[in-house]
Parts: C-alpha cells; sequence; structure tokens
C-alpha cells in the first residue's frame, strides 16, 4: 500500500496543489492513457454554442476500442449524479467511481475513519479534501491492479482546490453539470430509499410541479421498489429536511465556484433535467451527441 500512503502523506503535506498533484499524477494517469484536451462551452438545451465547430463534439462520439475518456459529473446533492453517470459508464464501458460510494462503504467496514466520517455525514457536513483523496486513492489503486482505463467522477472535485489538483495531472475531456428546480431537489431527497438487503436505490417521492409565472411544469414519478424489496426499504440517515438544506447550502458555497472553475476553460455542460430519467436521459444523450441502442429497442417496444 505505498502507492496510498505516497498519495495521502502529499494532500496533507502539500502547500499548494501542485504539490499535492506530483504525488498524486501517477494513479490518475495509470488509470486513464487517453487524454483530451476539449475547450468546447456546451449548451444542452440549444445545441451546440455558435462558436464550437460541429466536429469537436464528434470528439465525444469514440469507437469501443478507445472507450475511454475522462470525465466529471457536477451537480447539488441529490440531483442524479450517480443514475446519469452510472449509465453512462454502462454505456461507454469505463469505470463510474462515486466519492459518495466510496464514503458509504468505507461507514459500512467499521474502518479507521468510519466514527469520523459518521459524525460528518450525518452533520450533512462536507468530507475533507484529506479524507476523499485517502479513499480515492485507494479505489484508483484498485482500479489500476485490475487494468481499468478512463473514468467518470462522481463527487469529485468539489472544491477548486481538488479541481487543481486534478487539472494538474490529468486532462479532464467534459464536466456535466446536472441541475434541477430546488423544489424538486428537496423532494427528491426525502423520498430517497436503500434496500437494506441488496443496496438498490429507490425513490418513493411523485414530484409533480404545476406551470406558473413562465415556468415550465415538472413531473418525476417515483422509482418503486420490486416487490421482494418493498419491506427491507431503509431511509438514509442524512436525508432530513434539515441536512438536505445544510448541503445546498454548503454546496452553493464551496462548490458553484467548481463550476465556474471549468466554464472558464470551456470544458462545462450545463444540463437542465427536465424530469425524471425518462425525460432526461434521451436529451444527455443527444447533448452528448451518443445514442443507447438498448434504449431505442425497448422504447420501440
Amino acid at each position: 500500500m505505498a502507492v496510498l500512503s505516497r498519495c495521502s502523506r502529499a494532500v496533507t503535506a502539500a502547500t499548494t496543489p501542485n504539490a499535492a498533484a506530483a504525488k498524486f499524477s501517477y494513479l490518475i494517469r495509470a488509470l486513464s492513457p487517453f487524454s483530451s484536451s476539449s475547450s468546447s462551452t456546451f449548451d444542452a438545451d440549444n445545441g451546440l454554442n455558435s462558436r464550437i465547430k460541429p466536429a469537436v463534439l464528434g470528439t465525444l462520439k469514440r469507437e469501443p476500442k478507445d472507450r475511454n475518456v475522462q470525465w466529471v459529473f457536477l451537480g447539488c446533492p441529490g440531483v442524479g449524479k450517480g443514475t446519469y453517470a452510472s449509465r453512462l459508464s454502462d454505456l461507454l464501458g469505463i469505470p463510474h467511481i462515486a466519492t459518495g460510494d466510496l464514503v458509504r462503504d468505507e461507514l459500512a467496514s467499521s474502518g479507521p475513519l468510519s466514527s469520523q466520517l459518521k459524525e460528518i455525514v450525518n452533520q450533512g457536513k462536507l468530507v475533507s479534501d484529506e479524507i476523499i483523496i485517502d479513499l480515492l486513492s485507494k479505489r484508483l489503486e484498485a482500479g489500476e491492479a485490475k487494468g481499468e482505463s478512463g473514468f467518470i467522477l462522481d463527487g469529485f472535485p468539489r472544491t477548486v482546490r481538488q479541481a487543481e489538483i486534478l487539472e494538474g495531472v490529468t486532462d479532464i475531456d467534459l464536466v456535466i453539470n446536472l441541475k434541477l428546480r430546488e423544489e424538486a431537489l428537496l423532494a427528491k431527497c426525502l423520498g430517497r430509499r436503500i434496500c437494506s438487503e441488496c443496496g438498490g436505490n429507490y425513490n418513493v417521492a411523485c414530484i409533480d410541479i404545476k406551470a406558473e409565472n413562465g415556468k415550465p411544469g415538472m413531473y418525476m414519478a417515483p422509482l418503486p421498489p420490486p416487490p421482494q424489496c418493498a419491506s427491507k426499504l431503509i431511509t438514509r440517515a442524512d436525508d432530513t429536511e434539515e441536512v438536505v438544506k445544510q448541503r445546498l447550502r454548503i454546496y452553493q458555497a464551496m462548490t458553484l465556484p467548481v463550476e465556474d472553475f471549468y466554464r472558464s476553460r470551456g470544458k462545462l455542460l450545463e444540463f437542465d433535467l427536465p424530469g425524471g430519467v425518462r425525460e432526461s436521459w434521451p436529451k444527455l444523450l443527444h447533448a452528448l451527441n451518443l445514442e443507447d441502442e438498448e434504449d431505442k429497442q425497448s422504447a420501440a417496444a
């Protein structure tokens, strides 16, 4: 575990992001041999910005042998980053690395960070850079050993400092920023449920927002569990209204600057979710110039 210890010490001792990046770099590079320095800005509703050449968007659509894109998902807690990142991971054949899952795995493991993380999560606070990079380092090391290449990062970076560390060690092709109206986001977070047995994620909220004052309506159907999970649903300890609102306040203060960081580099795709997965998934694929043949066949059936 020398790789992990060197990486963790680098973040703790670093006086600048580049110092940490120097130690962190080879883990990321080993995971992602392909690099691109795309500097395009995309508009999810209107297609390409008029300044962008059509050929640029075409670079996002890769043949199977080149499916090692390096993407980041941004968005408020509960917006659905995991859902869409996981779908794209399956479609493109690249690993989906969610730092939220890494934190929950560590909590469940009763490892050395477990009690510290439990207090942080239950209070709705953000986990420190040092802990996140420690956990991410372990995940990248395991992926390197399995021969993984490329990634979709979900939940990292969350601060400008983390974004600077990441930029110092690899080229991010695209940053997808998912956005959802706050009233829908709050209802969605409070409706989340997890199967205590299989770990499946479901949502009992039925969100039906009527159009008013020029704003379009929005409908998001529940995501009910299968019969075998219905009696085993639990609520995450941090999915209370107070904690959710606190997470949103922290996000506004700490993570919005990350959006500006990538926007200034021309790598940010702003995508407003028009509804649930059924409505949003095809439009997100269109914005990325991707196609899901299985999804098309299911819709046709």
